[in-house]
């Protein structure tokens, strides 16, 4: 069970196949916009209520979400509990009598809400599972839900993770009627902590990143697992001949895109990425697409693609310039490219800190202050050193084997 953008529901594809691999049987309950994606999968597909998805639908909305400020906060917080409604009794009609019921076990993304509730009502295991390390606190690093200050000392880390509990302040209520009058389950203490099960134990966590990227810190229970990446294995589909040809008509290009997220003026965006390719002197494949940078403005040594494989294209490429999502990371961190990462918001500054301390990035260009003249500055610092490091990386990282983890966990959980 999964909520959000495709970065959200690639990994749970991912995991899926390698569950049908294994012999399992499997549905993704994912929102409705994603039935397709699953289908040229071969995933069975249960489609729920987008929910607060159809915020981003509406580019200038969705830039309000993410570069506005207290007044967009409290408008969310007054509007997204309603949006939540028919998400949550679509989630409990597929496992309840839909084609998952009979379940053994619930994998859920927390943010999807109704995981942990399902299941619990089912009476099977709950795993949490992400490509973020948001919800098990840690003295090691702040909470990567919203950018922290990086000088907090360790005893401070652990108490910023409280940002987990706003989901319980926001959707509590809408949560607990629903429990109450859909699941028939009692307000017992604790019945929002995703990381605690019904009899007050531990709650299973997979966290589907690449433990070379972020080693588990030590204070990390035993029921958390890094498994690595959940990547969908790679088709013999090649890469488009257009694309084939641009980069075979010169030097490697820089790739540049921020998936859904390009502010509240996509046209802005885009001419500040291809003033800086010009200052950079390098040629320049933009990454397009919905909600994304202009594919309209191009020019000489510029080709906007959409939709097209990272995991093939990112390895061809000089560097990769990206706003930090965590599937986005991943497949740089996996390509062995250098990358520039510009963040937004979320847990995006939290990536472009670490690829900076891995020593595969320089340092963070953040979107609210990003300029032609910086981007292109940052596009001219990777150097071989970085480009050395970024290669090492990813080479430890392609050698992990992150969905085969993550199913021999599952494996072990739902007999235990």
């Amino acid at each position: 069970m999964t909520l959000g953008t495709r970065g959200d529901v690639q990994p749970f594809i991912a995991l899926a196949r390698g569950l049908l691999a294994a012999g399992h049987e499997v549905v993704l309950a994912a929102p409705q916009r994603f039935a397709g994606f699953a289908a040229g999968h071969g995933v069975p597909f249960a489609g729920v209520d987008d929910g607060p998805m159809r915020l981003m639908d509406n580019p200038a909305v969705a830039g309000a979400v993410i570069e506005g400020g207290m007044r967009a906060r409290l408008w969310q917080v007054r509007t997204m509990p309603a949006m939540f409604i028919q998400l949550l009794a679509d989630c409990w009609a597929v496992a309840s009598q839909g084609v998952g019921a009979g379940a053994d076990i619930v994998v859920h993304n927390g943010q999807i809400i109704a995981g942990q509730h399902v299941a619990e009502a089912l009476g099977v295991p709950a795993v949490l599972a992400l490509p973020i390390p948001m919800y098990v606190p840690t003295r090691e690093f702040p909470w990567p839900g919203v950018a922290m200050p990086t000088w907090l000392p360790a005893v401070a880390n652990r108490a910023t993770f409280l940002g987990v509990k706003a989901p319980e302040a926001i959707f509590g209520r809408v949560v607990d009627r629903w429990r109450e009058d859909i699941l028939g389950l009692p307000r017992r203490h604790g019945r929002h902590d995703l990381l605690r099960r019904p009899d007050n134990g531990q709650a299973p966590v997979l966290h589907a990143f690449s433990p070379s990227v972020l080693p588990p810190p030590l204070d990390w229970p035993d029921s958390v697992h890094t498994t690595g990446y959940w990547v969908l294995p790679p088709s013999d589909e090649a890469l488009p001949p257009r694309v084939e040809d641009f980069l075979g008509a010169g030097d490697p290009p820089v790739f540049v895109g921020f998936g859904s997220m390009s502010g509240r003026d996509p046209a802005r965006s885009t001419a500040l990425v291809l003033e800086a390719a010009r200052r950079a002197r390098t040629r320049l494949v933009i990454g397009a697409g919905w909600g994304g940078l202009d594919s309209s403005m191009s020019g000489d040594g510029v080709l906007a693609v959409e939709d097209v494989n990272y995991l093939r294209l990112f390895p061809r490429v000089a560097a990769v310039v990206h706003h930090g999502g965590a599937g986005t990371a991943g497949a740089a961190f996996a390509s062995g490219r250098p990358q520039v990462v510009c963040p937004f918001i979320a847990d995006q500054p939290f990536w472009a800190r670490l690829a900076h301390q891995r020593g595969v990035a320089p340092a963070p260009e953040p979107q609210r202050r990003l300029t032609a003249a910086g981007l292109a500055t940052a596009i001219a610092t990777t150097d071989p050193d970085m480009a050395r490091a970024a290669q090492e990386l990813g080479h430890r990282v392609r050698a992990e084997d992150g969905v085969s983890a993550a199913v021999t966990a599952l494996e072990r959980i739902a007999v235990s």
